[in-house]
């Protein structure tokens, strides 16, 4: 293993723990107001076939992602001030974009409903009992495995 491939997988994991720790903070605590996390989901397929326009939620979740990003870009700001990150200008643009996207796609909520009914898990994309609620773990599933695609993207992109 070469010096590069050092800072390569260094890079990689603290690129991959900041986005995490941002993540949970942007998500839970600076990203996200009542009203967008109540209203960002695509309407289901019966409230569409009761009439209800197929676009609703967009101007919600909109708001969110860019809550959520704002809160990315300071924390990975202070992140790369502080530590030796070699991140390239062209890799946070990638991984910001990557994030924006898969975040408004993941947050519409029907993408990881079919994903478990695709994967033969329907009980549990309609579990909310005992305090798991199977929509939200595979919700928090998928950001993190978008969040790693984004964490590579700030390791190799130069």
């Amino acid at each position: 293993m070469t010096v590069d491939d050092t800072a390569t997988l260094a890079t990689f994991a603290a690129s991959g723990f900041v986005l995490l720790v941002v993540h949970n903070l942007a998500d839970h605590v600076t990203g996200q107001t009542d009203w967008q996390a109540d209203n960002k989901a695509a309407p289901k397929p019966d409230e569409v076939a009761a009439g209800a326009n197929p676009h609703q939620g967009w101007s919600a979740i909109l708001a969110h992602v860019a809550m959520y990003h704002l809160t990315m870009v300071v924390l990975g700001l202070l992140a790369w001030l502080v530590l030796p990150l070699h991140w390239s200008v062209l890799g946070v643009v990638l991984a910001l974009v990557w994030s924006a996207a898969t975040h408004a796609l993941l947050d519409r909520r029907w993408p990881v409903r079919c994903l478990l009914e695709k994967t033969r898990s329907p009980k549990f994309a309609k579990l909310n009992a005992g305090g798991l609620n199977g929509m939200y773990a595979a919700d928090q599933a998928l950001h993190w495995l978008a969040l790693a695609v984004s964490a590579v993207l700030l390791a190799v992109v130069q």
